[in-house]
């Protein structure tokens, strides 16, 4: 089960902007719901996998070891961008740390962090829901879906191989596609 818009809005305000962490953890929360990511694809972004220009970010060696190019939103990259110019750079302890995303050691994260904090995020929004980083996944492609985008786009977007995989995904059955 998918969140609603007012649900996501409450998970991906949680983050305390006024805190620099908090606007890294904002930027993460926005690019899970924007791009629709796995976690272990957010914990290896470079920060060379982002075209701010283009408003694309590079996945490299996604699930089966596959790249696809995905799309960030206007708001992700707006978020982005902050984290990247006002916060980064003082957790960057290494100028050749290529990570998008440090923690506050100054180290990429690891995936089982980043689900441990996004639960934290999914708790404190107090939204009645147990869920993690795949449900703001989750919730991006059906929320794509319901918007109005082709199941293939979905699809290419969430670096799924067959088509069954995305429809599963999306509780939508391959008749109603039909």
């Amino acid at each position: 089960e998918p969140l609603g818009l007012h649900q996501v809005e409450a998970v991906i305000n949680v983050p305390d902007i006024r805190d620099p962490l908090g606007i890294r953890d904002r930027a993460m929360l926005e690019l899970f719901y924007s791009a629709g990511i796995r976690r272990s694809e957010l914990a290896k972004l470079q920060l060379h996998d982002l075209n701010r220009e283009r408003q694309t970010l590079q996945i490299r060696q996604g699930k089966n070891h596959k790249d696809r190019v995905v799309p960030v939103g206007t708001r992700a990259l707006t978020w982005l961008e902050r984290y990247i110019d006002e916060v980064r750079p003082r957790l960057a302890l290494d100028i050749h740390q290529p990570a998008l995303f440090l923690t506050s050691y100054g180290e990429p994260f690891n995936p089982d962090v980043l689900s441990r904090m996004v639960t934290k995020f999914i708790k404190k929004a107090e939204i009645d829901r147990p869920g993690s980083c795949h449900l703001l996944r989750h919730t991006c492609a059906t929320h794509m879906l319901e918007g109005g985008a082709d199941i293939r786009f979905i699809q290419q977007l969430l670096g799924h191989e067959k088509l069954e995989t995305t429809a599963i995904y999306t509780r939508v059955s391959i008749e109603q596609l039909k």
